[in-house]
C-alpha cells in the first residue's frame, strides 16, 4: 500500500484537477462493508474507498505522464445505461456547489454525469442552495448565475426539468417570477420543519411545483472533510492544497418498478498553489 500511496501522492502533487467518481455504489460489493448512518458519512466513506481502490491500480504509464487532470474511479463499479433501456430509466441528480462563485461549473458537472452514465440528457437536476458567506441569507441574486446555467442546459436539451432545494415561499416566488425556465420542484428538509409551511404549499400548488422532502445536511461536503478524506487515503500528500468545487449525486430508477438500478457520486476538485 505504501508504494500505491506514494504514486498517488506524486500524481496529486503535479495535477491541477481531480475528477473522482464512485461508479455504481450498488456494484461495490466487498468495498461496502457497513451501512453509513448519514449522507455525509456515506460520502466520506465513498471518497476514501474510491481513492484507495484507484491508488492500488495506478499504471506505471500514468506516473510517467503526470497528467494535469486525474480521473479517479473504481473501474469495476462503472456502469453505463444501454441505449435500449434508456427510455425505461429515470436519471436524476442533485448538484451541490462546494466552492463559492462556481456557477460556471454547472455545465461541467452535468456533462460529466451524462458521460459517466452514457446518456445524452438527465431527466431532472435539483440544485442545492449555493454557499453564501456567514450571516448572509440566500437571495435571488445568489441563485441567478446558477439558474442561468441550468436554463441553458434545459434549452440545449441536456436536462429535462430543473428544481431547487430549501427555498422558502418568498425565495421560490422570486425565482419563479424571474426565471425563463421555471422550477418544477423544490426540496424541503424535514429536519428543519416537520410540516410543510402552508404558504409554500399553497404557492407550489398554484404553480404546479412539486414539493419533495430530503434529509441532506446543510453542508454535505466541506473543504475540511474532503481534505481529511484525502489525507487518510494518501498520507504523503499536501491535502490542504486541494479544494472541492462541486459534488453531484445521481440515481437511476427503473420507472415501471420504482427500484434503484444505480446510484453514485461524482466530484471535481482543484489544486491551489503554483
Amino acid at each position: 500500500m505504501g508504494t500505491d500511496s506514494r504514486a498517488a501522492g506524486a500524481l496529486l502533487a503535479r495535477a491541477r484537477t481531480l475528477h473522482l467518481q464512485t461508479g455504481n455504489l450498488l456494484n461495490w460489493g466487498r468495498l461496502r462493508k457497513k451501512c453509513p448512518s448519514t449522507h455525509s458519512e456515506e460520502l466520506r466513506d465513498c471518497i476514501q474507498k474510491t481513492l484507495n481502490e484507484w491508488s492500488s491500480q495506478i499504471s506505471p504509464d500514468l506516473v510517467r505522464e503526470f497528467p494535469d487532470v486525474l480521473e479517479c474511479t473504481v473501474p469495476h463499479a462503472v456502469e453505463k445505461i444501454s441505449p435500449d433501456e434508456r427510455d425505461e430509466m429515470k436519471v436524476s441528480a442533485k448538484l451541490f456547489m462546494v466552492a463559492s462563485n462556481s456557477s460556471s461549473s454547472t455545465k461541467n458537472a452535468v456533462d460529466m454525469a451524462c458521460s459517466v452514465l452514457g446518456v445524452a440528457q438527465l431527466d431532472s437536476v435539483i440544485i442545492a442552495s449555493p454557499p453564501t458567506e456567514d450571516g448572509v441569507n440566500l437571495s435571488l441574486e445568489h441563485l441567478q448565475p446558477y439558474w442561468e446555467e441550468l436554463q441553458n442546459l434545459v434549452q440545449n436539451k441536456k436536462i429535462v426539468a430543473i428544481g431547487t432545494s430549501d427555498l422558502d415561499k418568498t425565495q421560490l416566488e422570486q425565482l419563479y417570477q424571474w426565471a425563463k425556465v421555471k422550477p418544477n420542484s423544490n426540496q424541503v428538509n424535514l429536519a428543519s420543519c416537520c410540516v410543510m409551511p402552508p404558504d409554500l404549499t399553497a404557492f407550489a400548488k398554484q404553480f404546479d411545483i412539486q414539493l419533495l422532502t430530503h434529509n441532506d445536511p446543510k453542508e454535505l461536503l466541506s473543504e475540511t472533510s474532503f481534505q481529511e478524506a484525502l489525507r487518510e487515503s494518501i498520507p504523503d500528500i499536501q491535502a490542504h492544497e486541494w479544494v472541492p468545487l462541486w459534488l453531484l449525486r445521481y440515481s437511476v430508477i427503473v420507472k415501471s418498478r420504482g427500484i434503484i438500478k444505480s446510484k453514485g457520486y461524482i466530484l471535481q476538485a482543484k489544486r491551489r498553489g503554483p
